[in-house]
């Protein structure tokens, strides 16, 4: 028995000064004052202190310790401890008056200690607790800098939970903030009224038992409601309105749109502003808390799972006050338990099994409550507060939380008989409630209908008010532990370890000044990255950058590097090459104490460095371009890009961890090796690189929505909310981002780029995807392989015309809302000069391009099921759009045709659903109806997304119908949007057959300079060499033509055909 006893000790309880001069006033003598403190616990006076007179410094020492009997069986459990706080009031005794037998007391205040600690595996604490004045008490007069307190001491003899229920409990906290905009018949005027909420929980096993919020303070509108505002005990009859308010707990709000419940959206906004401040509310404030052994957590994920939905009842309880030797009809139990006012809210409790989620808060609106729609939202077979019994018990329980709110409340101490008989009642009342109801279900009378309907008529004014409540529901722990960024970051390692640096050695002053060069290489590279970071769209838009710019993009960069702090780095890095220039060139060991020798030095040193810094510049201008870490992480991926397209997919592996190898942070890296591991059906792997992406960049929409495509193909439909909930979110965020920026640069007169179908973001700065967008990042136009492959690849099928295709996105959007509003655009890439940056959509393009992918096809009918979804006026003519392209992708013509059918009619003056109509015809052989829809492409106002390769395609048409002249514009058109090798080659050929043989020749030549692999443009030169008589020069294009095994069996006999008409141009002749 000893261990089911806990002490509380109270021990030098000061109070202040002020206090007893006030008091004194109260006696007849103005003898010191004389005071106690008495302990209260779960409505149980554990004891008074002795009577102390209070000091001359205004201090008293009460030295007074009590204790209560702590029963996890019985009163005073852990559920208990939980949420009723220590009770300490002190009172004073005034002095007698002349003929008065009893002394007088009066209470002058109240401080309240939260046993919560108990809970938290400690055995004993000390607090320095407020004293709050009761109303009428002299502390009222107090300035507000006199505080008074209480110094406590509590203490157990062993702690409270066991080390099994420390790690696997739980404490679980429900707010109940407020009911808003309730029904214009509740009125603070006529009979008094009791306003409830219950929800049920599990608190030990699997057991559930109802939490009640009373006492509900109905409020007129006219302002809103305080943030930050305290949260109260859920606790009657405390007499100091300060001692409500439980110590360092707050209700803070925070932004709709953040919030986990319903009227969350932009367009519930104005709703909420005047719900919550101009119409009427019921306001709680309450915070309950409730522990969970193990089994209890264990039960509350199971249910969750189980069913998403939990129901919060509300209703209105008229008060019932007997007068004496009378009793109401309620009092002598004849009300047949009818609610009034009965509605019900549903609770999402989803978001807590979501992996570091402990929290959740919102609005959530309420429903008239109707057993039949209950039970198969939340699969609850009875109302809680039917279960609870009459309206006069639930009034004779007074304003403290109804005595079901514990699980213990069969055994309430002795002296509260009354309570424990009521408790008797209440159990025998459940069960013949439960037994009603579940008859009812089975057999609906029409008694209970007729009550339902009645019901449903006061409840359903919830419903045409737009009540809603907002509550907080929070865990200690969560349930579901989110692993940390350390811990993925780890597991990456252990898969990919980081490449080791090579060991640094130490040389002589040649080695020296090598090293001072590499670092100035190397901070060159970092700082080119960083300006290409802030300027590289500038520099893609195009054209010659006028003096002006620059100065502003230097003074811009130099306040970036400084504020980053990447200026610094720089120094520290160089740092070490120059001391050993020092030490290695100038033998300089030891400081110089002569000011002047050192002056001269440092001007010797400072004009040796700079006249290097500008040796080893020079020398990276003459190189073709700076390998900087992340050009190098760029090749990698393309190389793994390149392997997929070959269905090569463990040397795509490969590379994509070799290239997160040089950089674990590289984003793109970590998404492409969890889709490789997902082709591979290496799905844990592939779970951790995904993680590892959101907890790199949680601002990432890529990144959430590839998770959530994830989770969806392992069936983790909860795991699936979250990760789509979080796109989505940051999405909204980032759209309303959007629009205030361009709403301020209307605002300040500042010209802005319209937003179209043309706006296009720059190939240099991939941003994320949204669903539909990211199908698209995922999918290549058309499943040919390309012609131009990188430099230094393997050159795959030369004789193909097609230019390689990336994904490129709109610039801004002014459309906000469900994921699917964001307009896609797909435009050529550029030739390979031109690839940095674009690894991750290259790689999407081309790893999708194989000719046999399941997965993939899955992830992306997956991507267009959640699009559809999200379209709640039908399919747009974007969705068909991109669904053509699966089909034209698996090469199913009939069913491309069908929906681009459906896109053309829904907007027939779509460029790019004209131009994807073109490709359909072009790939099925149908070249006269192709030309005709690029020929309407082109002349739209407004370009198609696509636009260079309808160019190209269009331009081989004309070269096949020897219409030259067409064709030479056509191409001429593709070289101003982006000249490659192709376009040029095709300005060639049409030159050629036009007899334009210097503009041939210019045209070749150009192609020849951008890629010098391709078979046709050696070929076209000789033919172009030979028209001008130049034969050493035909000579050598026709043997590179031929040693690049040029397949073109008609324009290889036309070049015989020259040969044998000029007498030369075959070395073999």
């Amino acid at each position: 028995m000893i261990a089911l006893y806990k002490y509380i000790r109270g021990i030098n309880t000061r109070e202040g000064e002020k206090l007893f001069k006030l008091s004194t006033n109260k006696g007849v003598k103005g003898d010191t004052p004389v005071t106690y403190v008495r302990a209260e616990y779960n409505g149980v006076i554990l004891g008074d202190s002795l009577k102390i007179d209070v000091s001359s410094d205004g201090t008293v020492k009460y030295n007074f310790t009590t204790s209560f009997e702590y029963n996890s069986d019985g009163p005073n459990s852990l559920d208990d401890i939980a949420h009723k706080p220590l009770f300490l009031t002190v009172i004073e005794v005034l002095p007698k008056e002349k003929k008065q037998k009893e002394e007088k007391t009066v209470a002058l205040g109240q401080a309240v200690v939260d046993l919560l600690p108990l809970l938290e595996g400690q055995c004993s604490f000390r607090a320095t607790v407020p004293l709050h004045p009761v109303p009428g008490s002299p502390l009222e007069s107090l300035r507000p800098d006199a505080k008074c307190g209480l110094e406590v001491s509590v203490s157990i003899q062993e702690s409270l939970l066991s080390v099994s229920q420390l790690s696997g409990g739980n404490l679980l906290r429900v707010t109940l903030e407020a009911a808003y905009s309730v029904p214009e018949v509740f009125v603070p005027t006529g009979p008094q009224q009791n306003y409830m909420v219950c929800l049920q929980v599990p608190t030990v096993g699997e057991k559930e038992y109802p939490l009640a919020f009373k006492n509900g303070i109905l409020k007129l509108g006219g302002e809103k409601e305080p943030i930050p505002r305290p949260k109260k005990w859920p606790i009657s009859n405390i007499l100091a309105p300060g001692a409500q308010n439980i110590p360092d707990s707050f209700i803070v709000g925070g932004p709709y749109e953040e919030e986990d419940g319903e009227l969350n959206k932009t367009e519930d906004r104005e709703f909420r502003i005047q719900a919550e401040s101009i119409k009427k509310r019921i306001v709680w404030d309450l915070e309950r808390r409730c522990y969970l052994d193990p089994p209890a957590v264990l039960s509350l994920q199971k249910r969750i799972a189980e069913c998403r939905y939990w129901p919060v009842e509300i209703t209105r309880v008229p008060v019932v006050t007997s007068t004496k030797g009378k009793s109401s009809k309620l009092d002598k139990g004849d009300d047949d338990g009818q609610i009034f006012f009965h509605g019900v809210a549903y609770v999402n409790m989803v978001p807590l099994l979501y992996p570091g989620v402990k929290r959740i808060r919102g609005a959530f609106r309420v429903f008239a409550y109707q057993d039949s729609e209950v039970f198969g939202k939340t699969k609850c077979l009875f109302s809680i507060l039917r279960d609870l019994g009459h309206q006069a018990n639930l009034n004779k329980l007074g304003p403290v939380i109804a005595a079901a709110s514990s699980p213990h409340s069969k055994a309430m101490p002795s002296r509260n008989q009354k309570e424990d008989k009521m408790t008797k009642e209440k159990d025998v009342l459940r069960k013949v409630r439960m037994s009603t109801t579940l008859k009812s279900q089975v057999s609906e009378t029409a008694i209970e209908t007729e009550a339902t309907v009645c019901q449903n008529l006061e409840g359903q004014q919830y419903v045409d008010a737009g009540t809603f409540l907002v509550m907080e529901i929070e865990l200690a722990k969560a349930l579901v532990p989110k692993r940390l960024p350390e811990e993925l970051a780890s597991r990456v390692k252990e898969m990919i370890p980081p490449r080791p640096q090579l060991p640094r050695r130490s040389a002589g002053a040649k080695k020296a000044v090598e090293d001072y060069h590499n670092q100035i290489t190397n901070i060159a590279g970092a700082i080119l990255d960083e300006y290409h970071e802030l300027f590289g769209k500038q520099m893609v838009d195009g054209g010659v950058i006028d003096h002006h710019t620059l100065e502003e993009q230097k003074c811009q960069l130099n306040y970036e590097l400084n504020s980053s702090g990447k200026y610094f780095a720089f120094k520290e890095q160089l740092k070490h090459a120059v001391v050993k220039i020092v030490r290695e060139k100038y033998l300089r060991t030891t400081a110089l104490n002569n000011l002047e020798q050192l002056q001269a030095f440092l001007s010797e040193l400072y004009v040796y460095l700079v006249d290097q810094m500008h040796i080893a510049l020079n020398q990276v201008a003459k190189t073709p371009g700076i390998l900087t870490v992340a050009m190098i992480v760029q090749h990698w991926l393309d190389y793994g890009a390149f392997c997929l397209l070959m269905e090569e997919n463990i040397k795509a592996q490969e590379c994509f961890r070799e290239a997160l190898s040089l950089n674990p942070s590289h984003l793109h890296s970590l998404l492409l090796c969890g889709i490789i591991a997902v082709m591979m059906e290496h799905y844990e792997e592939a779970e951790i690189f995904f993680e590892d992406a959101t907890c790199l960049e949680p601002s990432s929409i890529l990144s959430w929505t590839l998770l959530g495509l994830f989770y969806e193909i392992q069936e983790n439909d909860i795991r699936v909310e979250m990760a789509f909930h979080e796109a989505n979110k940051l999405l909204k965020a980032r759209l309303a981002k959007e629009k205030n920026i361009t709403e301020a640069a209307e605002g300040g007169g500042k010209k802005l780029h319209t937003v179209s179908a043309t706006v296009l973001r720059t190939v240099t700065s991939p941003q994320e995807d949204t669903l539909l967008e990211l199908f698209i990042a995922l999918n290549p136009l058309w499943g040919l392989v390309p012609d131009e492959a990188p430099d230094g690849f393997p050159k795959v099928q030369p004789d193909s015309v097609e230019p390689v295709v990336t994904i490129q996105l709109p610039e801004d959007d002014p459309h906000s809302g469900c994921l699917s509003q964001r307009r896609l655009h797909v435009i050529p890439f550029l030739h390979a000069g031109n690839r940095t940056g674009v690894g991750m959509f290259t790689a999407g393009v081309s790893f999708v391009t194989m000719p046999v992918c399941g997965f993939l096809f899955q992830f992306v009918h997956r991507a267009l099921a959640h699009e559809l979804l999200c379209q709640q006026e039908g399919p747009s003519c974007e969705y068909y759009l991109v669904l053509a392209q699966t089909h034209l992708l698996k090469k199913d013509f009939s069913k491309a045709e069908e929906c681009l059918r459906e896109a053309i009619q829904i907007d027939y003056l779509n460029p790019n659903a004209w131009a994807q109509k073109g490709h359909l015809c072009y790939l099925s052989g149908n070249l006269s109806e192709a030309k005709e829809c690029y020929e309407r492409t082109i002349s739209f106002v407004t370009d198609a997304s696509e636009i260079h390769f309808v160019y190209l395609r269009l331009g081989s048409i004309y070269l096949k119908e020897k219409e030259y002249d067409k064709a030479k514009r056509t191409y001429m058109l593709a070289c101003k949007k982006s000249s490659s090798c192709l376009t040029w080659l095709g300005v060639g050929i049409a030159c050629y057959r036009l007899k334009e043989i210097a503009e041939a020749e210019d045209a070749l030549s150009e192609a020849n300079a951008l890629n010098n692999n391709n078979a046709e443009v050696w070929a076209y030169l000789a033919l172009v060499c030979m028209q001008g008589g130049r034969q050493l020069e035909a000579e050598q294009s026709y043997k590179y033509a031929m040693k690049l095994e040029l397949k073109n069996e008609e324009l290889l006999q036309e070049i015989h055909e020259v040969q044998r008409m000029v007498g030369f141009g075959n070395p073999s002749f």
